[in-house]
């Protein structure tokens, strides 16, 4: 589905007095149009005039050229370029040499720093999406305690870890320059109830981030029977315990028939690939079955998280039991980056990663005999 656009701006709503703001990216990938469907919606909604606003919202279209073809991207993933380096190089970089997404994000970076240079409290960033799978909506955040706090308005999936897995998104790294960010997956690309749950979504972040009043109470509402109906007998909280890697040598067909979010029994086949059958380690969760030609993710494996281990995780987060991470043999936090502990697995190798997942450590690389942990700071 291809989109008509004049400009990256969707729209602006500025309220009478100063207050939080909430900024809205939509269709970072072309083929996801949902978003920007939803973000006019709301617009329009606000036009009517009898719902007002504290502080500023304002929304914008991601891969613009990409939005207008109907194609996910022109040159690579435009959410896999967001991290220091690669935005240090799109700013330095000859203006002649930068590809068709090079130049997309440089215009994305440059209106949102301009919302934040003059923002005049907390501001709120969300970045909407679509699959390639049928499903319903889900949440995905980076894990930090004011994102959590944030994002349990919603009554959908709220999925940890699944961010962390992938390097680069544009969430990420507009959390690490301050602002309180999530994404969200409204349901497959074309499905018009997609559109719906986006929009449901916008006006409960607007309700949380704290800009609305007058009569929004009703849109509210609507917003919250919707997003309830829609969640079925999924669990409210999920976190990812692996994701599937994939490259085009691989081969790799995801079985037909899993919605974005599916229940999975052990031994279930899943996938193919050129080394043959992918089956569930265990009973679990799969999330974002890859159904399209591009992508680097096959899936990612999932299961739930009760109340009590959030809570916990809370507590101990609060407390600060992380500090003591690095006392544990094999364990030293790294010195270049003190959100990041090192882990040898000859030493440490009876130590399971839910030791880290419990205090927000999501962020899981390889280094040969070492792995890394990490999470975001906040």
């Amino acid at each position: 589905m291809k989109i008509e656009l004049e400009r990256r701006q969707l729209g602006q709503h500025l309220g009478p007095h100063p207050g939080p703001t909430l900024i809205a990216v939509a269709g970072i990938h072309g083929n996801e149009p949902a978003g920007v469907l939803a973000a006019r919606r709301v617009f329009a909604r606000l036009a009517e005039g009898d719902i007002q606003l504290h502080g500023e919202f304002i929304a914008f279209a991601g891969n613009v050229e990409a939005l207008r073809q109907g194609i996910r991207y022109q040159s690579k993933d435009l959410n896999r370029q967001w991290n220091q380096t690669r935005v240090h190089e799109v700013r330095v970089q000859d203006p002649e040499t930068l590809d068709a997404e090079d130049k997309e994000q440089l215009q994305i970076l440059e209106e949102i720093e301009a919302v934040l240079a003059r923002a005049c409290g907390q501001v709120h960033l969300c970045d909407f999406h679509s699959s390639s799978a049928s499903g319903i909506p889900f949440v995905l955040f980076g894990d930090t305690l004011a994102q959590r706090r944030f994002v349990r308005v919603f009554p959908i999936p709220i999925i940890m870890g699944l961010e962390e897995q992938v390097d680069g998104v544009m969430s990420e790294y507009w959390t690490r320059r301050g602002c309180i960010t999530f994404a969200c997956e409204g349901g497959q690309h074309d499905d018009p109830s997609s559109v719906d749950a986006l929009e449901a979504v916008l006006w409960l972040s607007l309700s949380e981030a704290g800009l609305l009043a007058g009569a929004a109470a009703t849109e509210v509402a609507k917003s919250i029977a919707l997003l309830e109906h829609r969640r079925g007998g999924l669990p409210r909280v999920m976190e990812v315990v692996s994701r599937r890697a994939i490259s085009l040598e691989d081969g790799f067909r995801m079985e037909p028939g899993f919605r974005n979010i599916d229940h999975a029994r052990r031994d279930q086949l899943l996938a193919r690939d050129r080394q043959g059958d992918i089956r569930a380690p265990t009973d679990g969760l799969v999330i974002l079955p890859l159904y399209q030609g591009l992508g680097s993710d096959g899936f990612f494996w999932g299961r739930a998280v009760s109340e009590a281990r959030m809570k916990a995780s809370e507590i101990l987060r609060h407390l600060g039991v992380d500090r003591l991470l690095g006392l544990l043999p094999g364990v030293e936090r790294d010195p270049a980056n003190p959100a990041r502990f090192i882990v040898d697995t000859q030493i440490a190798r009876l130590y399971p990663l839910d030791i880290f997942h419990l205090l927000g450590y999501r962020r899981v690389r390889e280094r040969g005999h070492q792995f890394t942990v990490e999470r975001q700071a906040g």
